[in-house]
This record gives structure tokens, C-alpha cells and sequence, in this order.
């Protein structure tokens, strides 16, 4: 087998020949990974390029570099910001490639100090950016943070350590019939599709505990029998208080349930989704700004797979526009909430949690969001999202 490593040509069977060919290869793979990391100026190298350097050059950078981005700098100095996404666009607005990339780049690019790097990870969550540089007093680069590494550290430590201990009640919404998972939910309801080795249920509530919110309210009406005798046979013994709709009464109507059960702030989240956030961070973000909800929301980006034109009143064609894109912020189905958002809610009535927050909006309530990234968020209320969800658990 050839390589080639250090701009030289090997054989591996040339190396280390008194050991096994399986143990040279592992020792191989470990130098290549070593290589591969460098010091972390060359790691810093493979994200920055120079004002002058050309949009296809500046393309391939960021396909090397395999995270979707560039920081456009005078040396090391940082002066702004570049994204495949741009690129793109730029390209279907059929722009110059050749052309200097500082024509599309974003002049007032996010960073830090290096004595706030510890906020790299909240920073990027709270700002929806997959990427944020660490500058000196010179504003020049010493680092670069990435989003997914911190969400990958974050993950494992659910395993491995206990997070800040906040102790508020969970609320999951259990209780529809799941008809985007037909047939499945025929069979068994949502909260106990099996997602790997657990249900769905069980990894929202594993999430939860690793923050110390062991107190759970799941609202429950289809199959509800099924569920609750499956914790109750359940060998993992979790503090489960289930609250029973008697007719479907929505997300809001469920809700309602709960006004004499919660006392204080609480989480609530639907019974399909999982956040790769610091919920801690969250629940701070709430309180410090005042609101009855706060709504976590994730950046989406849509292309219209057609090209699209603009009319004016005599259907004359004033603009065309190749598969444009979209950036929107959508709900993800996890909230923080007040008690006093309840009480909005009309008694025995069906009602959606969104309509009772544009509700609130028009009282004048404080109504707010935390962003996140896409990648933060999985939602498996369809078939192909619930494999995606799958995969990616798998992948931790």
C-alpha cells in the first residue's frame, strides 16, 4: 500500500517492519490524524483567505475546509466573513467568479476576545453562526470556534457529567395520534417510537435530567393506556406525572390542564423533538429578558427548486430570479414558559399553543425567541426525519 507523507512517496510495509502490518497501519493512521490536526496556526489557515483572493478560489478553501465557511483577512487581521451559502448565491445571480471575494463577503463579521473564547459555544447558538473567530488586540485571528465541536463536547457531556442543576418541571406533549408516522402510530403511539435503543420520550427525558428537571408532566390522550403502562413496567424509574385529555384539545387546550400542577417557569417541549442546546444557558436568556414564552427557533434555509419571476399589475415580467433562497426562523416545538401564559389559555377549548401566542403578541406580552442552528435541532415527525434522527444519535 503507498502513501504519501511529508510530500514523500511510502510503502507501509517499508515501516516499523518488525511489527504486524495491522500494527503499522494503526500507528499510520495515528500520524496521518496528528498531521491532519497540525499546529493550530496551519489549522487556522485552512479557513482564511486573503481580500484578493478569488470567489472560486475562495469556493474551493471552503470545500477543503468542509465547514462552510472563510474568514476574509489582511494577514491574520480579521475584516470579514464569507459562507458557502453566499457563494451560492452569488453564483446563481450569475456572478464573476474570478472576482475578488471581499465583493461578497459580510464586513462586520462576529468575534471574540481570547478572554471571551469561553463564550464561544453561546455565542453561536444565540447568534445562529456555525463559526466564530478568537482575535488578539491586533484583531488578529489565534483561533476559530466551530459550532459542531462545541454542540459534540456538549452531547457527550450529557453522558459523562451533570450540568447545571435547574430543577424546574418539564412538560411534554404526548398526547396526538402521530399521523404523519402512520402506519407506526397505529400501532404504537409517538412517545414510544423506538429511536435506537430508546424511545423518544426517554431521550427527551435523559436530556432533561442532565440539568436536574427529573420532574416530568407528560400530557397524554391517544393510546395514553399504552404509555403509561410502559413506564410503569419501565425499569429506569422516572418521576412521571401524566396528565389525561378527555377529548383533543391541541397543544394550548393540553396545556390548560396544567394550571393548578405548575408553579413557577417550566420547559415544555413536543413529544418529537430533540435540542442540542445548553439549557441552562436557555433558561438564563428567559429570565434575563422578561418573557411570559420564549420560543427556541432554528435557522432554515429554503431553495425554491425553480426559477421564479416578478410581476407587475399589467403581468409584465419585472424580475427573474434561478432557484433563489430563503433564510427563516422556525418553530422547533420547545418552549420556556411562565404560568401566567396559561392562564391566557380558554378552558375546554382546542386551541394550538401558536394561536395562543399570537394571542399574547397582540396583548403587548413579552413574547421572545433563542435561536439556534439548524443542526441543533431533530425532529422526527416524519418518516425521513426520523431516520435522519437516527443516524445521528448513531454518530454521538
Amino acid at each position: 500500500m503507498w502513501f504519501i507523507l511529508w510530500n514523500h512517496e511510502f510503502k507501509v510495509e517499508d515501516l516499523w517492519p518488525g511489527l504486524s502490518f495491522n500494527s503499522r497501519f494503526v500507528i499510520l493512521i495515528v500520524i496521518i490524524r496528528q498531521c491532519e490536526d497540525g499546529s493550530d496556526q496551519m489549522h487556522i489557515q485552512d479557513y482564511i483567505v486573503e481580500e484578493n483572493t478569488s470567489v472560486i478560489d475562495t469556493m474551493k478553501q471552503i470545500n477543503a475546509g468542509a465547514r462552510g465557511i472563510a474568514f476574509v483577512c489582511q494577514g491574520m487581521k480579521l475584516c470579514a466573513v464569507v459562507t458557502d451559502g453566499d457563494i451560492r448565491r452569488y453564483i446563481l445571480q450569475n456572478g464573476d467568479l474570478e472576482q475578488p471575494v471581499c465583493k461578497i463577503a459580510h464586513g462586520d463579521p462576529i468575534y471574540l476576545r481570547a478572554d471571551q473564547a469561553q463564550q464561544a459555544g453561546e455565542v453561536m447558538r444565540r447568534r445562529a453562526v456555525t463559526a466564530v473567530p478568537i482575535v488578539n488586540e491586533k484583531k488578529e485571528i489565534i483561533e476559530i470556534r466551530f459550532l459542531r465541536d462545541e454542540m459534540r463536547n456538549m452531547v457527550a457531556d450529557h453522558g459523562l457529567r451533570q450540568q447545571r442543576n435547574l430543577q424546574i418541571p418539564l412538560v411534554i406533549m404526548a398526547g396526538g395520534k402521530g399521523m404523519r408516522l402512520r402506519p407506526y402510530t397505529d400501532i404504537l403511539p409517538k412517545p414510544l417510537i423506538p429511536v435506537g435503543e430508546k424511545t423518544i420520550t426517554e431521550h427527551i427525558m435523559d436530556r432533561f435530567a442532565a440539568y436536574g428537571c427529573t420532574q416530568v408532566m407528560m400530557v397524554v390522550n391517544y393510546k395514553k393506556d399504552f404509555i403509561k403502562a410502559y413506564y410503569a413496567d419501565n425499569e429506569i424509574r422516572r418521576d412521571i406525572m401524566f396528565v389525561e385529555e378527555n377529548e383533543y384539545l391541541g397543544t394550548g387546550g393540553g396545556l390548560r390542564l396544567l394550571t393548578d400542577k405548575v408553579e413557577d417557569t417550566f420547559f415544555m417541549s413536543n413529544c418529537d423533538i430533540l435540542i442540542d442546546a445548553d439549557y441552562a444557558d436557555i433558561l438564563d436568556y428567559h429570565k434575563k429578558s422578561g418573557n411570559m414564552i420564549t420560543m427556541v427557533c432554528a435557522q432554515k434555509n429554503f431553495e425554491i427548486p425553480y426559477g421564479t419571476v416578478t410581476l407587475n399589475q399589467d403581468q409584465q415580467i419585472v424580475e427573474m430570479k434561478e432557484k433563489p433562497q430563503f433564510d427563516y426562523y422556525v418553530n422547533t416545538g420547545f418552549y420556556i414558559i411562565e404560568p401566567s401564559f396559561v392562564e391566557r389559555i380558554p378552558q375546554n377549548t382546542f386551541i394550538h399553543i401558536t394561536d395562543v401566542i399570537e394571542q399574547c403578541i397582540a396583548r403587548g406580552d413579552r413574547v421572545g425567541s433563542y435561536l439556534i442552528q439548524d443542526a441543533a435541532w431533530m425532529d422526527m415527525g416524519q418518516f425521513d426525519e426520523l431516520e435522519k434522527m437516527k443516524q445521528r444519535l448513531d454518530n454521538l
